[in-house]
């Protein structure tokens, strides 16, 4: 067992001090140079106050994985373009959320800047290739250049 000795207290410094080693040095602003655990992300917190139950307290979260659930759905049951397009407006509208909203649970990952760099830009690239899809799809001349030297 690692605790304190018995008569210590837990947030007293381990060597004792005396009466000078009770006043706290100034905190430095820079990064320690050792992390001990990792920061919650900004935006992290409860969605909902935490007497709500456990689903209204990730509400995000659960309407992203709820729309995407529908897509993949649609897509399983033969109209891709459809469930794509469900799936790619479910990320756009996680990027609105973790920018809009002061708290969105555990729809927070990252940074706020990151998470909304990731969920916007894979929200549009899967729109743009379900608008793409054959037949009377959207034509993208540029798209298609890349595709071309790249894929074939």
């Amino acid at each position: 067992m690692t605790g304190p000795a018995e008569g210590e207290d837990e947030g007293a410094p381990a060597g004792g001090g005396g009466e000078g080693a009770s006043a706290e040095a100034p905190k430095s602003r820079r990064f320690p140079s050792v992390t001990r655990d990792t920061a919650r992300p900004e935006g992290g917190g409860r969605a909902a106050p935490g007497d709500a139950p456990a689903p209204a307290r990730q509400w995000p979260m659960l309407s992203v994985l709820a729309a995407t659930a529908a897509g993949l759905l649609a897509t399983a049951t033969g109209h891709p373009r459809v469930g794509c397009l469900i799936i790619g407006i479910a990320l756009i509208a996680a990027a609105v959320m973790r920018r809009v909203l002061p708290s969105v649970g555990m729809l927070a990952v990252r940074s706020r800047f990151t998470d909304l760099l990731t969920y916007g830009v894979l929200g549009v690239a899967i729109t743009l290739c379900a608008l793409m899809m054959p037949p009377h799809g959207l034509n993208i001349p540029f798209l298609e250049t890349a595709v071309r030297f790249t894929v074939r």
